[in-house]
Protein backbone atom coordinates (compact mmCIF):
# COMPACT_ATOMS: atom_id res chain seq x y z
CA UNK A 1 0.00 0.00 0.00
CA UNK A 2 1.36 3.39 -0.92
CA UNK A 3 1.85 6.23 1.55
CA UNK A 4 -1.15 8.11 0.10
CA UNK A 5 -3.39 5.04 0.44
CA UNK A 6 -2.27 4.49 4.02
CA UNK A 7 -2.96 8.14 4.92
CA UNK A 8 -6.42 7.87 3.34
CA UNK A 9 -7.12 4.70 5.38
CA UNK A 10 -6.15 6.49 8.61
CA UNK A 11 -8.39 9.45 7.74
CA UNK A 12 -11.32 7.11 7.10
CA UNK A 13 -10.67 5.24 10.35
CA UNK A 14 -10.57 8.57 12.20
CA UNK A 15 -13.84 9.60 10.56
CA UNK A 16 -15.51 6.33 11.59
CA UNK A 17 -14.27 6.72 15.19
CA UNK A 18 -15.44 10.35 15.24
CA UNK A 19 -18.90 9.36 14.00
CA UNK A 20 -19.12 6.61 16.62
CA UNK A 21 -18.08 9.04 19.37
CA UNK A 22 -20.63 11.60 18.21
CA UNK A 23 -23.40 8.97 18.18
CA UNK A 24 -22.38 7.81 21.66
CA UNK A 25 -22.41 11.39 23.01
CA UNK A 26 -25.73 12.29 21.37
CA UNK A 27 -28.00 10.84 24.09
CA UNK A 28 -26.46 12.74 27.03
CA UNK A 29 -26.13 15.83 24.85
CA UNK A 30 -29.84 15.66 23.97
CA UNK A 31 -30.72 15.28 27.68
CA UNK A 32 -28.55 18.28 28.52
CA UNK A 33 -30.14 20.44 25.81
CA UNK A 34 -33.67 19.38 26.94
CA UNK A 35 -32.85 20.24 30.55
CA UNK A 36 -31.48 23.67 29.72
CA UNK A 37 -34.10 24.71 27.18
CA UNK A 38 -37.13 22.80 28.49
CA UNK A 39 -37.36 21.15 25.07
CA UNK A 40 -39.67 18.13 24.97
CA UNK A 41 -41.33 19.31 28.17
CA UNK A 42 -38.44 18.07 30.29
CA UNK A 43 -37.30 20.83 32.54
CA UNK A 44 -35.95 21.47 36.00
CA UNK A 45 -39.09 23.54 36.52
CA UNK A 46 -41.05 20.26 36.87
CA UNK A 47 -40.31 19.69 40.52
CA UNK A 48 -42.19 19.26 43.75
CA UNK A 49 -43.30 22.42 45.51
CA UNK A 50 -44.13 22.30 49.19
CA UNK A 51 -47.01 24.75 48.84
CA UNK A 52 -48.69 26.91 46.25
CA UNK A 53 -50.79 30.01 46.63
CA UNK A 54 -54.19 29.54 45.00
CA UNK A 55 -55.47 32.53 43.04
CA UNK A 56 -57.89 31.10 40.46
CA UNK A 57 -58.60 32.98 37.26
CA UNK A 58 -62.29 32.06 36.96
CA UNK A 59 -62.58 33.82 33.58
CA UNK A 60 -60.24 31.38 31.89
CA UNK A 61 -60.25 27.63 31.34
CA UNK A 62 -57.46 25.43 30.06
CA UNK A 63 -57.82 21.80 29.00
CA UNK A 64 -55.29 19.50 30.66
CA UNK A 65 -54.79 16.14 28.96
CA UNK A 66 -53.24 13.14 30.70
CA UNK A 67 -51.28 10.65 28.61
CA UNK A 68 -49.70 7.51 30.05
CA UNK A 69 -47.31 4.96 28.60
CA UNK A 70 -45.68 1.82 29.93
CA UNK A 71 -42.15 1.48 28.59
CA UNK A 72 -40.57 -1.78 27.55
CA UNK A 73 -43.66 -3.96 27.14
CA UNK A 74 -43.99 -4.54 30.88
CA UNK A 75 -47.06 -6.44 32.08
CA UNK A 76 -48.47 -3.41 33.90
CA UNK A 77 -51.63 -1.36 33.66
CA UNK A 78 -51.16 2.38 34.06
CA UNK A 79 -53.50 5.28 33.42
CA UNK A 80 -55.23 8.39 34.71
CA UNK A 81 -58.76 8.11 36.11
CA UNK A 82 -59.73 10.80 33.60
CA UNK A 83 -58.11 11.59 30.28
CA UNK A 84 -58.88 15.34 30.33
CA UNK A 85 -59.77 17.99 32.86
CA UNK A 86 -60.89 21.60 32.39
CA UNK A 87 -59.03 23.79 34.89
CA UNK A 88 -58.90 27.41 35.95
CA UNK A 89 -55.29 28.62 36.10
CA UNK A 90 -54.33 29.35 39.70
CA UNK A 91 -56.61 26.66 41.18
CA UNK A 92 -55.25 23.46 42.74
CA UNK A 93 -56.50 20.16 41.27
CA UNK A 94 -56.00 16.48 42.08
CA UNK A 95 -56.01 13.71 39.48
CA UNK A 96 -55.57 10.09 40.49
CA UNK A 97 -53.51 7.66 38.47
CA UNK A 98 -53.91 3.92 38.77
CA UNK A 99 -51.20 1.32 38.27
CA UNK A 100 -51.27 -2.46 38.52
CA UNK A 101 -48.27 -4.77 38.45
CA UNK A 102 -49.66 -7.78 36.57
CA UNK A 103 -46.28 -9.50 36.48
CA UNK A 104 -45.48 -12.33 38.83
CA UNK A 105 -42.53 -10.49 40.40
CA UNK A 106 -41.97 -7.51 42.64
CA UNK A 107 -40.78 -4.42 40.76
CA UNK A 108 -39.78 -0.84 41.37
CA UNK A 109 -41.36 1.49 38.82
CA UNK A 110 -40.45 5.07 38.03
CA UNK A 111 -42.44 7.58 35.98
CA UNK A 112 -40.83 10.20 33.79
CA UNK A 113 -42.95 13.33 33.30
CA UNK A 114 -43.17 15.47 30.20
CA UNK A 115 -45.21 18.58 29.40
CA UNK A 116 -46.47 19.87 26.06
CA UNK A 117 -46.27 22.49 24.80
CA UNK A 118 -42.79 22.66 26.25
CA UNK A 119 -43.21 26.34 27.21
CA UNK A 120 -46.00 25.36 29.64
CA UNK A 121 -43.61 23.36 31.85
CA UNK A 122 -42.45 26.52 33.62
CA UNK A 123 -46.07 27.35 34.59
CA UNK A 124 -46.85 23.92 36.07
CA UNK A 125 -46.75 23.68 39.87
CA UNK A 126 -46.96 20.23 41.49
CA UNK A 127 -47.40 19.74 45.23
CA UNK A 128 -47.62 15.94 44.96
CA UNK A 129 -46.66 13.50 42.22
CA UNK A 130 -45.72 9.83 42.07
CA UNK A 131 -43.19 10.80 39.38
CA UNK A 132 -40.76 12.27 41.92
CA UNK A 133 -39.83 8.96 43.57
CA UNK A 134 -39.56 5.26 42.71
CA UNK A 135 -42.74 3.27 43.33
CA UNK A 136 -42.30 -0.25 44.72
CA UNK A 137 -44.95 -2.74 43.58
CA UNK A 138 -45.44 -6.26 44.89
CA UNK A 139 -46.49 -8.87 42.35
CA UNK A 140 -50.14 -8.21 41.50
CA UNK A 141 -50.31 -5.00 43.56
CA UNK A 142 -52.64 -2.13 42.61
CA UNK A 143 -51.92 1.48 43.62
CA UNK A 144 -53.81 4.73 43.30
CA UNK A 145 -51.35 7.60 43.02
CA UNK A 146 -52.45 11.25 43.15
CA UNK A 147 -51.00 14.20 41.27
CA UNK A 148 -51.81 17.61 42.80
CA UNK A 149 -51.07 20.52 40.51
CA UNK A 150 -52.02 23.97 39.36
CA UNK A 151 -51.23 25.98 36.29
CA UNK A 152 -49.82 29.38 37.09
CA UNK A 153 -52.21 32.19 36.05
CA UNK A 154 -49.27 33.68 34.12
CA UNK A 155 -49.58 30.82 31.60
CA UNK A 156 -49.59 32.57 28.20
CA UNK A 157 -53.11 33.32 26.95
CA UNK A 158 -52.52 31.49 23.66
CA UNK A 159 -52.04 28.18 25.53
CA UNK A 160 -55.46 26.59 25.83
CA UNK A 161 -54.37 22.92 26.11
CA UNK A 162 -51.58 21.44 28.22
CA UNK A 163 -50.64 17.77 27.99
CA UNK A 164 -49.07 16.01 30.98
CA UNK A 165 -47.42 12.77 29.89
CA UNK A 166 -46.03 10.09 32.16
CA UNK A 167 -43.96 7.13 31.00
CA UNK A 168 -43.68 4.32 33.54
CA UNK A 169 -40.58 2.15 33.30
CA UNK A 170 -39.00 -0.66 35.28
CA UNK A 171 -36.36 0.88 37.54
CA UNK A 172 -35.75 -2.21 39.68
CA UNK A 173 -32.16 -2.69 38.50
CA UNK A 174 -31.35 0.99 38.93
CA UNK A 175 -32.89 1.15 42.42
CA UNK A 176 -31.04 -1.99 43.52
CA UNK A 177 -27.74 -0.63 42.17
CA UNK A 178 -28.24 2.63 44.10
CA UNK A 179 -29.03 0.78 47.33
CA UNK A 180 -25.81 -1.27 47.15
CA UNK A 181 -23.58 1.78 46.63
Amino acid sequence: MTGGGRAQLWRLAGLVLGMFGFGFALVPLYGFVCEITGLNGQSDSIRLQSAVLEAPDLHREVTVQFVTTVNGGQDWEFGAEQSTLRVHPGQLYTVNFSAVNNSGTDVIAQATPSVAPWQAAQYLRKTECFCFSPQPFAAGEHKTMPVRFLLDPELPADVDTVTLSYTFFDATGLALAKSTN
